[in-house]
This record gives structure tokens, sequence and C-alpha cells, in this order.
């Protein structure tokens, strides 16, 4: 999988991306990645301008986005250009599912007020957001979206079942995890997780994971796929707290 990156400050990934999973990835050849400096494409390095109608912040120039983008789109094969986006339709494990199945993908990174809107319709297919919040810039955001995009590579993640159990695949949060020491500080691990009852463990896991889903996020709890028997457990957390 190609991904390419253009924006002002192209240098921020490349140590995240050599690093962990992704570097090892990238070793292998599952991943490339390609940056590209969106003031080269102007002739006097300058790719912003003031908004028309006013305001406190600078405007990146339509004219030099899109000689960018085209540029790099007649150089080589992209499939999908990506523009990171307070604006955007929120990321979610299955739009990083769909990402992960194109060949090459360029994410389009803003700065400053935004980038002129005839620019994003003249060459963005797709505006996507990380969250309900703003960012100096789309660096951090691409970065965000990268790294769950690539989760679903096949080979980038080398227990695939890991990521079909991550938070959200199926509607959850994600169980507690535990390790060595069985006690630390007093705390002891779940026996359950030491009985070797693989049935038992996975359904306590399941539990757990309603549990803490109904804790934090009962919002998810509206949308999730639950049995009449994971209905009754989270009417009786209910009736427990109260």
């Amino acid at each position: 999988m190609n991904i390419h990156i253009l924006g002002l400050l192209p240098d921020l990934f490349d140590n995240y991306f050599s690093k962990s999973l992704l570097g090892k990835a990238r070793a292998q050849d599952l991943l490339k990645f390609h940056y590209h400096q969106l003031w080269e494409s102007s002739p006097n390095g300058r790719v912003d301008d003031r908004p028309y109608g006013g305001g406190s912040s600078m405007v990146m120039m339509a004219e030099y986005v899109c000689k960018a983008v085209r540029a790099l789109r007649a150089q080589q094969p992209i499939d999908r250009v990506i523009l990171t986006s307070p604006r955007g339709r929120p990321l979610t494990p299955a739009k990083a599912r769909e990402l992960s199945q194109h060949a090459s993908i360029l994410f389009l990174c803003g700065r400053f007020e935004g980038i002129d809107q005839r620019a994003i319709d003249c060459v963005v297919d797709e505006e996507i957001s990380i969250g309900d919040y703003v960012l100096s810039g789309g660096e951090l955001a691409a970065c965000v979206i990268i790294d769950t995009m690539c989760r679903y590579v096949p080979g980038v993640v080398g227990n695939h079942e890991s990521v079909q159990q991550d938070s959200f695949e199926a509607g959850l949060l994600e169980h507690s995890h535990y390790t060595r020491p069985e006690v630390f500080e007093g705390q002891a691990v779940p026996p359950i997780l030491l009985s070797g009852d693989h049935a038992k463990i996975a359904a306590w896991r399941r539990e757990e994971s309603l549990r803490v889903t109904w804790q934090r996020r009962p919002d998810l709890l509206k949308k999730a796929k639950l049995t009449s028997e994971e209905l009754e457990f989270i009417k009786e957390l209910i009736h427990a707290a109260k």
C-alpha cells in the first residue's frame, strides 16, 4: 500500500512511521510512505493568502493545492485524496477498513484557517475528521487515520484476531487486560482468567466489555447487537447502580 502525505510539515511523519508495527510493515514492503512538500508548488514558496470577507487567519490557496495534487496524480496512480478536516465525516472502524483496501491514498494536510473550498471541490475525494475538536494542522489527524487504517492491511498486525477484538470493532469498548504478576499491590488477576476454561473466559470478557461500555460510553449500547441475556445483564448493572 502506498501512502502519500502532502502538506507544509511532511517531515513530522517519518520518525513515527519507522517505528513499531508500521515500521516493521514498512521494512517488509507492506507499506510505503511518500512525503511531499506543498511549498514546492509555489514559485515564491507562499501558498496562503488573506481570506475574502475578512478573518483572523490565512487560507491556503486553491491554485497551489490543486497544482500539487494534480502533479502527484499525473506521476503515479492515486486511488483517493483525503483531506483531514474537523468538518469531515467521523473516522470509524468501518471507514478505516474501507480505506485499507485502496492501493494508494494521498492525505492532504491543511494549515492556518483551512483550504480554499474551490480546491476541495476540485481535487479532494473525501474529508475525514478524527473528533469534535480543532488541531493546529491536519498532520496529526492524518497520522491517526493512517495508523488506524494500516492495522487492517493484511500482514501489518501479526495476529489479526487482536484487531477484531479492539474497542469499537463489535460496537463495544474492549475488556480489561492482565498479565504477570498474578498479584500487584494487593490487586489480584480475576480468577476466571487463570482457570484455563476458554468458554468461561470468553463469557467473562464479553461481560467485562459490556460493563466498561455501560460505564464510559453508554451511547454505544444503543447501536450494539445484544442478546436477551446481555440486555438483562445491562439491566442488572443499572439496578445495582441505583
